[in-house]
């Protein structure tokens, strides 16, 4: 375990900036393992030490996973000046350190991860993994079977890229359909795009699923909660398996 200076740690910690840390050091409120702390750059192992600020023990965790049930009006960035972004839904502590891993349009709801892990992120969005990304959509418009023909084979979009073969369930056909779908990739707006090459509309859209992790269900919109040591192992081996 690598040692880290004490400010830069209880900074990434959300116990304020660097200046502000120093304050706290300087005002006698931090101790490591019961012993004051008088320097900012004291070297500290935070996995093995007890860091205190006035007198309470502060739980260190190196990498942050958590699962978001996204709403609609949010944008999946870590800052923006006109709208509410996802970080901004989560505790201070850990907002200022994770990024959403992928992205969902503002108007998208469902399973969002995010992590200051960026080897985690980088593997479940390379394209040579093709982790699957799961889908319920309300559609205007009629879906038949020749929809999902037509996407299992692949899908034209209107920059004339096709898609990677997708797979298409449908719940139920009308004049508004429900859907179930299950991509590859992350093209820009792409599950919008897709259904837009057979002049259909995609009223609702939200993700189910991304590789092994599935959306709790018992997370209302705006929820979130960690990752549970079983849903982040599945997560690294699905993400791990070699390229296709």
């Amino acid at each position: 375990m690598k040692r880290e200076r004490l400010d830069k740690v209880l900074a990434n910690m959300g116990k304020g900036t660097r200046k502000e840390v120093k304050q706290l050091i300087k005002q006698r409120l931090v101790t490591v393992d019961g012993k004051l702390a008088t320097d900012p750059g004291m070297h500290v192992i935070p996995e093995q030490q007890v860091i205190e600020i006035d007198g309470k023990p502060l739980l260190f965790k190196r990498w942050i996973y958590v699962m978001l049930n996204k709403p609609d009006g949010v944008i999946s960035a870590t800052e923006d000046s006109f709208h509410e972004t996802v970080v901004d839904l989560l505790p201070e502590e850990w907002a200022h350190k994770v990024h959403p891993v992928g992205r969902l349009d503002i108007d998208t709801e469902g399973l969002l991860l995010l992590t200051n892990d960026g080897q985690l992120s980088h593997s479940l969005l390379s394209p040579k993994k093709k982790v699957d990304k799961e889908y319920y959509a309300r559609i205007d418009g009629r879906v038949t079977e020749e929809h999902v023909a037509a996407f299992s084979q692949g899908v034209t979009l209107d920059d004339e890229y096709v898609t990677l073969p997708a797979k298409l369930e449908i719940l139920e056909s009308g004049d508004t359909s429900e859907i179930h779908v299950t991509i590859m990739e992350g093209k820009f707006h792409q599950v919008k795009r897709m259904f837009a090459a057979f002049g259909l509309r995609v009223m609702y859209l939200k993700r189910l699923r991304m590789g092994s992790l599935l959306l709790d269900d018992s997370l209302e919109l705006g929820d979130y909660r960690e990752l549970t040591e079983e849903e982040l192992l599945a997560l690294r081996n699905g993400s791990d398996a070699p390229d296709a």
